[in-house]
């Protein structure tokens, strides 16, 4: 990790370290009620609970459970894909209300973490067409918190983290993008990071992204559905933060439109919310986080937000 001129934990840059997993449960929370179901109109999103997990209103899914697990080994130390693997293990035989089909497939019946990458491959070789989820884009925040300032370090962890259930080239190419884009935002405050990632794909991969970045600059957010596919999906969280003026009187602002866009996109509102969540949170910090929605949050392991900020805090300074 190259370290900033701030400690992780102060003034700005701890703020947004902090907003990273607060913004992404705030958009996953916003979203349960309304996945797979008619969405909602831009900006009347609320965390109305139910869904396909029967949440409460400001209970996570899925999606922030297992970031949560990525970030629990983050903390303890070394990011190392067998111990992430194992934590999801451990995850699935909780007894999750809901799991993403790819996901379930790979852990189901998995003795342990070092299993994984071949079961996922595994997967991806009997289902060539089928293997390029969201799944693992909307849990790869906490990884660009453990390499802030080193994007190979990033580029390589985010491909071996996506790897454990997601081994479609697509799905890594995907979170080695976000990752880079959470770290720009958070060391830099930037929200256009994701092309700096672009140099770190394959030559004809890395043309192909540029040219579905530039679509999600332009195209309605609202276009891209379905979005369970990892492609559409990162497009439009990325259409929803990028399309959503940022309000001059109060930029923070940004965060909470932001997100409402995401959510009024539809289909799998939870997991685009989710994605752009984690981008907003990095950018605008945990402080951008509305109130009402911050005291609503909870979630497994038992958490509320203070403790996701914690985690966040404390991954990146183990880093």
């Amino acid at each position: 990790m190259t370290v900033p001129e701030q400690a992780p934990e102060s003034g700005v840059l701890g703020d947004r370290i902090a907003g990273t997993l607060l913004g992404l449960a705030a958009g996953d929370a916003l979203g349960a009620g309304y996945e797979f179901a008619v969405p909602p109109r831009r900006g009347a999103a609320a965390m109305i609970g139910g869904g396909l997990g029967d949440w409460a209103p400001g209970e996570w899914t899925d999606d922030t459970q297992l970031a949560v697990c990525i970030a629990r080994v983050a903390a303890a130390g070394e990011l190392r894909p067998d111990a992430v693997g194992d934590a999801f293990c451990d995850w699935y035989r909780s007894g999750p209300a809901d799991v993403g089909i790819q996901t379930r497939a790979v852990l189901d019946g998995a003795p342990g973490g070092a299993d994984l990458p071949a079961r996922a491959a595994g997967y991806f070789a009997a289902h060539p067409d089928r293997s390029a989820g969201n799944g693992s884009l909307m849990r790869t925040a906490p990884v660009a918190l453990a390499h802030l300032g080193d994007d190979a370090a990033l580029a390589g962890s985010a491909r071996r983290i996506s790897a454990l259930t997601h081994a479609d080239p697509l799905a890594q190419d995907a979170c080695v993008l976000w990752c880079v884009a959470i770290d720009r935002a958070i060391r830099q405050g930037r929200l256009d990071g994701v092309s700096d990632g672009l140099a770190l794909l394959p030559g004809d991969r890395a043309i192909a992204w540029r040219e579905r970045i530039a679509v999600a600059a332009e195209a309605p957010p609202e276009s891209f559905t379905p979005n369970g596919y990892v492609v559409t999906a990162f497009q439009a969280a990325l259409a929803a933060i990028w399309q959503t003026p940022v309000p001059p009187s109060e930029p923070a602002g940004h965060l909470r439109e932001a997100l409402q866009a995401a959510v009024a996109v539809g289909d799998d509102t939870d997991t685009v919310a989710a994605i752009a969540g984690a981008l907003l949170g990095a950018r605008w910090g945990a402080t951008a986080v509305p109130g009402g929605w911050r005291d609503l949050l909870h979630g497994w392991p038992g958490y509320r937000a203070g403790d996701l900020e914690r985690l966040a805090l404390r991954a990146a300074r183990a880093a």
